[in-house]
C-alpha cells in the first residue's frame, strides 16, 4: 500500500464511510425513512430515471408504494477508488420484498459510483442490476430458467447480469 500513514489511514476511514453509505441506502429503503434516504445521494446525482435527491427519492417512494416489508441484505462490497474524491463500488445483494400479495427473493449487484462532497461520501450515479427475482415458488428455478426477472402479474424478462450455464 502507497502513501503516507495518514492517507492510507484516510483511505480505510473512506471504505468505512462508503460501506455504511450502502448500508444506509439500504436500511433507508427498508425503513421507508426517504429524509435519509436523500441524504445518501450527492446534490446532482442520478438514479432510477431520477436526478437529484428528490427526484430519486420521489420515484423510490412511488416504486415502495406497491411493497410491502422488504428487507435488502448486503454480501459483499468491492470498492476501488478513482483519486481521494471519486470512488466506485460492485455491492452484491440479497432482496426479500412483498411484493403483488406474494414475497419476492433475488439477487441483484448495485453498482454506485461516489463522490466526496462537503458532507461526505454520497452516491452520484447508481445502477442495479438482477441476477434473478421472483416469487419464493418459483427460486427452485430462478437461476436456471431463460427469463430470471418475474415480478408478480409482470411478464417475465430477461436478467442484466447472465449466469454461466
Amino acid at each position: 500500500m502507497d502513501g503516507t500513514i495518514e492517507e492510507r489511514l484516510r483511505r480505510l476511514e473512506d471504505r468505512i464511510e462508503l460501506q455504511n453509505l450502502m448500508l444506509r441506502y439500504f436500511i433507508g429503503c427498508d425503513d421507508d425513512n426517504y429524509e435519509d434516504l436523500a441524504r445518501v445521494f450527492a446534490d446532482d446525482a442520478e438514479y432510477a430515471d431520477g436526478t437529484g435527491p428528490a427526484e430519486i427519492v420521489g420515484i423510490l417512494r412511488e416504486s415502495r408504494s406497491q411493497m410491502g416489508a422488504t428487507i435488502h441484505t448486503p454480501d459483499y462490497m468491492l470498492i476501488e477508488f478513482a483519486d481521494a474524491d471519486h470512488a466506485s463500488a460492485v455491492v452484491g445483494a440479497h432482496c426479500e420484498l412483498a411484493r403483488g400479495g406474494t414475497t419476492v427473493f433475488g439477487a441483484a449487484r448495485y453498482l454506485p459510483q461516489c463522490v466526496r462532497a462537503p458532507q461526505g461520501w454520497r452516491i452520484w450515479r447508481m445502477e442495479r442490476q438482477w441476477f434473478h427475482v421472483g416469487p419464493w415458488d418459483q427460486v427452485g428455478t430462478s437461476l436456471t430458467a431463460d427469463l430470471r426477472v418475474r415480478w408478480p402479474d409482470e411478464p417475465p424478462e430477461a436478467a442484466e447480469l447472465p449466469v454461466k450455464s
